[in-house]
């Protein structure tokens, strides 16, 4: 089941990001039930759809198979930092991150907020998270519910109104 929620609040889902929505529905309706893919398995089942509308989706872990984004010009307008993007509108307005188990453990979604801000005219972040993330510890079987806990995150960053980030929107899709 896909979940979805737009920040700030108050803006509500445009047609360009009902599309990527739609994009991560679509892909949900066929894969397996119960399966739990890596972040890199979802993004190979949503890049068809995500070529589709226009972006430009990373293909693999190569130099060439990256999607950079420029962050920081030098002499000349020559790039001097990037940051890589899962996937990149046609207009550069818009960059997407699908993570998985790293989502919430090792704080990615923080790391994908903070880069998408420093990337050259990006207005919209989307950030794809398992709604459940199932892993083992000492032998047991744990879930954490990484879509709720980014939800949760994001709507006290956005209620507390203490940090003003540069982007329009940061949409959260847990798959």
């Amino acid at each position: 089941m896909i979940n979805f929620q737009l920040f700030p609040r108050s803006r509500g889902v445009d047609s360009e990001l009902q599309a990527i929505i739609d994009v991560f529905k679509h892909v949900d309706e066929d894969k397996p039930k119960n399966s739990h893919l890596l972040s890199n398995e979802m993004l190979a089942l949503v890049r068809p759809g995500l070529e589709s509308l226009g972006f430009s989706v990373e293909t693999g872990k190569g130099k060439d198979e990256k999607i950079p984004v420029p962050v920081l010009f030098g002499e000349n307008n020559v790039i001097d930092k990037s940051f890589f993007a899962d996937a990149q509108s046609y207009d550069g307005r818009i960059v997407i991150e699908v993570e998985a188990g790293r989502a919430v453990f090792n704080n990615q979604f923080l790391k994908d907020i903070f880069q998408a801000c420093m990337m050259f005219d990006v207005e919209h972040l989307v950030i794809a998270v398992l709604n459940e993330y199932h892993y083992n510890k000492s032998g047991e079987e744990h879930i954490s519910y990484d879509y709720q806990s980014v939800r949760t995150f994001l709507e006290t960053l956005y209620i507390s109104n203490r940090l003003h980030l540069p982007l329009k929107s940061i949409l959260l899709i847990g798959y």
